[in-house]
């Protein structure tokens, strides 16, 4: 069974089979991975050079990595507007501010302009403090955007902000229109429909055993070579395995989620009528929307980390944090006790030192390109990856590719077993801190001290 969003889409689709690769095959692009970021650059480059013979491969089907399994939370990066500054100057940061709103939107146009049917719902997002601990948390960043003329941010009543999030546990609010929620499985499954209507090539169930630059790249799989005058890499969480020099870029932790059974008419009782999502201020949020279906999906980050990077067979299985989430969703949803749950899930987040994806050049390879490192926050800017990359390989002088986001990553962590331990450490000292503050406790200052190396490795934006 795959997880709940991509067997509710698989469920309902009627769709073309993309066999594996069984042959050696030419081409002038090749794509590796067939979640959002290879697929929306599939798409661009055959929007702007239709000629092109797009191939993409997908070691299992498009859609089985965190692309078929996220949260559904379409956000833009106004909350990292700090980190954008810091790195890259307030010019980018405000364009890329700006841009990663333009995504969102694009997004919804770009599915109801091809037929994609993947519950788009752009009712906007609402950041919120569920403990005293949290007030004020995103008063600074809010100031900073409107200094900036970019803040699409408004402060509500406490009233309105219970409402809109349907729990009184919220003690304050601030929303944006500038968000959207999506059920991520049908979205990339309508996006690989229709890259193949566009001529894009797809072989599911086709890894990449090895690649050998030169002219052409050469993408060996199991049973056949790929020969590409360029190679786009779009795999992601699996790129620290893949490639040894991305080891220490990356740290692969869980996001776990539930799902609620239908419920449309108590979620109407508590005002969760509209696809708004609702994200607190912890270090590793809570987020949650409901579904156009009528169920709630809850979620958190933080969880599972990886040793050295490697997939876990957990990742492919209900969450080992289901009772955890469950006490969550209660707390916050005490009219919904009897709800029974659908299904859990979790799945690998590729976590940069930054919380922000990097883009490159291969080995300073000038045709071969990457980009990863999304953090736990990809629905939309994966489509900015598209952008980035597909400019890459059409060889474009454009801002994106001018863009500090083009520069590989932008910082290490520590080498193993180091990391592994100090994100234990780290993590437990989040959890001691938050259940303190939810409790209305002091923290220990040792846990408060611990939870900044989470903050300082780009871990407290939202999103």
């Amino acid at each position: 069974m795959r997880p709940f969003w991509l067997q509710q889409a698989l469920d309902q689709e009627q769709d073309t089979l993309c066999p594996p690769l069984s042959a050696d095959i030419r081409c002038d692009v090749c794509i590796v991975g067939g979640g959002y970021t290879g697929l929306w650059t599939a798409l661009m480059i055959k929007e702007q050079a239709p000629q092109l013979e797009v191939v993409l491969i997908e070691a299992d089907i498009c859609g089985a990595g965190a692309s078929g399994r996220n949260g559904g939370c379409a956000l833009s990066w106004s909350a990292k507007y700090f980190t954008l500054e810091r790195l890259f100057g307030a010019a980018e940061a405000v364009r890329l501010v700006r841009e990663s709103e333009r995504s969102i939107a694009a997004i919804g146009d770009y599915c109801a302009a091809n037929g994609i049917y993947c519950d788009y719902r752009m009712d906007g997002t609402l950041y919120t403090a569920s403990n005293a601990a949290q007030l004020g948390g995103t008063d600074a960043v809010i100031a900073a955007l409107a200094r900036q003329g970019i803040n699409s941010f408004e402060r509500l009543a406490l009233e309105q902000v219970q409402q809109r999030a349907g729990s009184a546990r919220h003690l304050e609010g601030w929303f944006s229109p500038a968000a959207a929620t999506v059920q991520p499985g049908r979205l990339v499954r309508g996006l690989r429909r229709v890259a193949l209507q566009r001529g894009v090539r797809i072989y599911e169930g086709t890894a990449m055993t090895s690649l050998e630059h030169g002219a052409p790249v050469q993408v060996r799989t199991a049973h056949a070579t790929v020969r590409a005058d360029r190679v786009v890499l779009g795999i992601n969480a699996w790129m620290a395995r893949a490639f040894q020099q991305f080891e220490r870029s990356v740290a692969i932790v869980s996001s776990d989620m539930v799902i609620t059974e239908p419920c449309p008419e108590l979620l109407d009782k508590i005002g969760l009528d509209t696809g708004i999502s609702v994200l607190d201020s912890r270090i590793f949020v809570h987020y949650y929307h409901n579904t156009s279906d009528g169920r709630l999906m809850l979620g958190k980050g933080g969880n599972t980390f990886a040793y050295g990077g490697r997939m876990l067979p957990v990742f492919d299985q209900p969450s080992p944090y289901q009772p955890l989430l469950c006490q969550t969703l209660n707390d916050f949803f005490p009219a919904l006790a009897e709800v029974p749950i659908a299904a859990s899930w979790n799945g690998p987040s590729d976590r940069s030192v930054t919380g922000l994806p990097f883009f490159g050049r291969l080995d300073g390879q000038g045709n071969v390109f990457y980009g990863f490192g999304y953090s736990g926050s990809g629905v939309g800017p994966c489509h900015m990856g598209g952008q980035i990359l597909s400019s890459l390989a059409l060889g474009l002088d454009n801002p994106w590719t001018r863009s500090g986001l083009v520069k590989g990553p932008l910082g290490q962590f520590p080498p193993e077993p180091i990391r592994y331990l100090g994100s234990l450490l780290v993590r437990d000292a989040i959890r001691r801190k938050e259940r303190a503050e939810d409790r209305g406790m002091r923290p220990r200052r040792l846990d408060v001290r611990l939870a900044r190396y989470a903050a300082a490795a780009g871990k407290a934006d939202k999103g």
